[in-house]
């Protein structure tokens, strides 16, 4: 009775929940990329609202593009110190210069007193080449032979002289060419040679292509990658240093300032590109004891000529920090020589807090480059 009096659910009953599995044994995919954290370095960039998917990859391109024209800049400049090095105080002789042509005009008239003197003794002694053995041989053709057996007396009819000139030629072409067996093991030999070379070529190459994709589908291998900040308006890009690598500093530098200097557009959802050259947890104890590497480096204690600096502070997703002790924090640990000074630094330290990750790095002529927003250099 109670099976018949409740009612029966519909099979396209929209209220009723889909069952979801999971599957055996497998973990749970995690939504959106990996979280940003401490101990990172790269670019943090803001952009329009809802477009971060974009401005991520336009981002990576931008960047790619800069890091590759600091490198090639590198290795010309390298190049053209080596090439200094060597000595220019070297004599330089053309083909076409006069002592050159003098030269030949003497060489040719010793070469032209020679020949003649050759001719000479040719004249004076005519049978002196029929008697110098086997080379006078092998030099004639079989016709001058011929000719002396006709000369002789031993062939005596014009058909014995063709006969002997053809079998002359007969036994040479005999002797120059070689058995077919040799010759298509030889052909076989050079085959084989050439398919081999073609063959480790092609491996190598395909080795080489196979080694490229691995590196770029494993995100761990990619110099520059994107972190997830979890906020709106704002991306984050990794770059992971290799041996020789521009520092994001660097990187972010030329790029304002070729932008400054060209106004060229280069970017449709990129504003501000700001370089990141450490991240740490965001406390007072925390960002002092991590800047003191990037002070140094910045900021030396024994300068001749101090530096003017100002902090630059931002913060998002994150309200329990105040903000004047963080800005204190980091002016206390530059040292005394260089001052601060709001309205002309000549260094920015940059300090932008997102959620729980403080990141830091210094910059040159920040008011001067529009504070690096792209759109405003390159507008």
């Amino acid at each position: 009775m109670t099976a018949e009096n409740n009612p029966k659910s519909a099979p396209n009953d929209p209220k009723k929940r889909k069952r979801c599995y999971l599957p055996h044994n497998k973990a749970v995919r995690k939504k959106g990329g990996n979280p940003i954290r401490a101990g990172v370095e790269g670019f943090f960039i803001t952009c329009d609202g809802g477009r971060e998917f974009q401005a991520a990859q336009e981002a990576i391109n931008v960047i790619d593009s800069f890091f590759e024209e600091l490198i090639d800049g590198k290795e010309s400049s390298s190049k053209v110190a080596v090439t200094s090095e060597k000595p220019l105080n070297k004599k330089i002789t053309f083909s076409y210069s006069d002592s050159d042509e003098e030269e030949e005009d003497e060489d040719d008239d010793d070469g032209d007193v020679e020949k003649d003197g050759k001719e000479d003794n040719k004249s004076v002694n005519p049978q002196d080449g029929l008697n110098n053995g086997s080379k006078a041989e092998e030099i004639s053709d079989p016709v001058d032979k011929a000719e002396k057996l006709h000369d002789d007396g031993s062939a005596k009819t014009e058909g014995g002289d063709k006969e002997v000139i053809k079998e002359q030629e007969e036994e040479k072409s005999k002797d120059n060419e070689e058995p077919p067996e040799k010759k298509h093991c030889a052909d076989d030999k050079k085959s084989e040679n050439g398919n081999q070379a073609l063959a480790t070529t092609e491996t190598s190459v395909d080795k080489l292509i196979e080694a490229e994709l691995k590196e770029l589908k494993d995100k761990s291998k990619r110099r520059f990658s994107k972190l997830d900040t979890g906020c709106n308006g704002v991306v984050f890009i990794q770059m992971r240093r290799r041996d020789g690598d521009p520092s994001p500093r660097d990187i972010v530098q030329h790029m304002m300032e070729s932008a400054a200097a060209t106004k060229k557009h280069m970017s449709r959802f990129l504003l501000r590109v700001l370089p990141v050259e450490l991240s740490c947890y965001a406390s007072e104890e925390e960002i002092s004891r991590a800047i003191k590497p990037l002070v140094e480096q910045h900021f030396p204690v024994n300068t001749e000529t101090p530096v003017k600096f100002a902090v630059q502070y931002d913060a998002r997703a994150n309200s329990g920090i105040e903000r004047m002790k963080i800005i204190d924090a980091i002016a206390k640990s530059i040292p005394e020589p260089h001052k601060v000074d709001l309205k002309n630094p000549e260094k920015t330290i940059i300090a932008q807090v997102v959620k729980t990750v403080c990141m830091i790095g210094v910059v040159d002529k920040y008011k001067e480059l529009a504070k690096f927003n792209l759109r405003q250099l390159t507008s």
